[in-house]
């Protein structure tokens, strides 16, 4: 059997489609048609060599949704249920050995062995085809697999986010989960931000303030929870934290995210957080420059709870996965565009131009 897939043969070069001869499944893998692969801004960051983890040449993409083709032996889902051919699934990005200390002690997400469709494997070696961006994907027997066949079929491309951005917004909530009464700013309005609203609105959080670049985007976040919005373009750093002061009685935001990925966004978050609030850190996939700072100052002086969250594993998609449930109308919208796989280059210039929330490549 064989399968078309868009590879990235060098970085800051065009994707190229290639043919891949799929190897016959082993005891446990499913083989899955992917009628939905999300462009994830990391997918960017590795195309433009941005990511020290990318090898080459790779075939991209680790937010799929898809429907069985073939399962070799038995394969359940996460609770426990026979998987089928013709079933509509999601699964967990990343595949971990689930034996070493991480794992035992509950962070699989800090497996040393961890491996994550579309990211840490060549398609030059064998199994070859590991990433989205291909019609046909073997998954690895030991990859957690999520049956969405209780959501609508109009739905299920809805869900390719829950896979990545979703399940790291979730993660987020791992550490100080904000109290109803809380003020909560959000920096970066793209899908990780907007997820982080969502999530924060859920355990009945009521004034989120929201800063990022694209105007578009802000006015879209206010769907997620954003309470209060304002965009860098028309405000100096001095008047956004002035906005935040005054909405906190002059304390600053009890809990500040940072979902951009950028040093001067967290410069720019640990001056809008109060004396014993929180900051947390989600927007980093790659090295996002350097910047200065006080331990003095910045961190003891405030008694600040500092986080910083690196990706996600099955528990958080799952929580993304039963927000989203509640919410497919408002999630489905951040699909901005539907693109042809066969045109995964154009869909890659959108997201670079910010005119898409959320491309996501089909059949």
């Amino acid at each position: 059997m064989k399968t078309m897939a868009q590879v990235l043969v060098g970085f800051k070069k065009p994707l190229e489609a290639q043919e891949f001869d799929l190897l016959p499944l082993a005891p446990g893998e499913v083989l899955v048609k992917v009628t939905a692969a999300g462009v994830c801004g990391s997918d960017l960051h590795m195309a433009g060599g941005e990511d020290p983890r990318t090898p080459l040449p790779i075939i991209l993409g680790h937010e799929g949704v898809g429907e069985i083709v073939e399962i070799k032996g038995e394969k359940r889902d996460l609770a426990g249920r026979p998987l089928r051919v013709g079933q509509p699934v999601l699964w967990n990005r990343s595949v971990v050995c689930g034996q070493c200390f991480f794992c035992s002690h509950g962070d699989h997400h800090l497996c040393p062995k961890r491996f994550v469709y579309g990211i840490h494997r060549s398609c030059a070696v064998p199994p070859h085809v590991n990433g989205c961006y291909s019609r046909l994907l073997p998954l690895d027997a030991r990859t957690d697999i999520i049956a969405i066949d209780d959501v609508p079929p109009e739905h299920h491309t809805t869900l390719v986010t829950a896979s990545c951005t979703g399940s790291t917004a979730a993660h987020e909530f791992d550490f100080f989960p904000p109290a109803a009464d809380e003020t909560l700013v959000i920096l970066g309005a793209g899908p990780l931000g907007c997820f982080t609203a969502a999530l924060a609105r859920d355990l009945g959080v009521t004034r989120i303030i929201m800063i990022s670049r694209s105007e578009g985007r802000l006015e879209a976040a206010k769907r997620y929870g954003a309470t209060d919005i304002l965009t860098i373009k028309s405000t100096t750093p001095e008047e956004r934290k002035e906005f935040v002061r005054s909405a906190t009685g002059g304390r600053g935001a009890d809990a500040v995210y940072e979902c951009v990925g950028k040093a001067d966004v967290v410069r720019e978050g640990l001056g809008l957080v109060r004396q014993g609030g929180r900051f947390i850190t989600s927007g980093f996939g790659q090295p996002g420059g350097k910047m200065e700072w006080d331990p003095f100052w910045d961190l003891t002086r405030l008694d600040l709870k500092c986080v910083g969250v690196w990706v996600s594993h099955t528990r958080h998609t799952l929580r993304a996965l039963d927000l989203m449930k509640k919410h497919l109308a408002d999630f489905a919208l951040m699909v901005s565009h539907k693109v042809p796989l066969a045109e995964a280059n154009k869909a890659h210039d959108l997201m670079r131009r910010g005119e898409a929330m959320k491309a996501v490549l089909v059949p």
